[in-house]
């Protein structure tokens, strides 16, 4: 797939969940989404933007910000499109496409689970006791380390190869002629 035909079919099948979409597909789209930010970051700055200098006798610092509204529009525009190829590609890889959700999930699950703990610590021992200090930091390690690892699981299961044939979201891309 070419990349115009990958923008084309990303914006065709704008909230399509069903089906498989193909590596160069997805890739070719995340490119395009890279582009489109940055241009649009690039307007609102060139439009919208302000810059502040700072400098000593040995540095120069320079702080670029910019408020436009061009980058949040494509953001945006672009969310659903991309969340249903992300979507579309997992089921071509085989997985289920609440795969994408994982590190959000786990981010979820370990605030909750810290969060918990530091209230039961509280209330049991009137502020942070020795319990909340030992078990909660090598559960926080561990926490932090999942959160960590987990965008880096999903970028693994999105650059996996097509599973050959018919899976159970649908026929190949790569095998199927129009």
């Amino acid at each position: 797939m070419t990349f115009g035909a990958a923008i084309k079919s990303g914006f065709t099948k704008y909230a399509t969940f069903s089906g498989r979409a193909a590596r160069s597909e997805y890739w070719w789209f995340f490119l395009f989404l890279l582009l489109g930010n940055m241009i649009a970051g690039v307007v609102d700055f060139a439009l919208f933007g302000s810059s502040v200098t700072t400098s000593t006798d040995t540095s120069v610092a320079i702080q670029a910000q910019s408020d436009g509204p061009f980058a949040a529009i494509f953001a945006l525009a672009t969310f659903i499109p991309h969340l249903a190829l992300g979507w579309r590609r997992m089921h071509d890889s085989g997985r289920s496409g609440l795969y994408l959700f994982f590190p959000f999930l786990i981010t979820l699950g370990v605030l909750t689970v810290l969060a918990i703990d530091a209230g039961m610590t509280s209330l049991l021992f009137g502020g942070t006791g020795p319990f909340y200090s030992s078990i909660t930091g090598i559960l926080a390690l561990i926490a932090i380390f999942l959160m960590i690892l987990s965008p880096f699981m999903v970028l693994y299961w999105l650059t996996r190869p097509s599973q050959p044939g018919t899976n159970d979201y649908g026929p190949n891309p790569a095998e199927v002629t129009t």
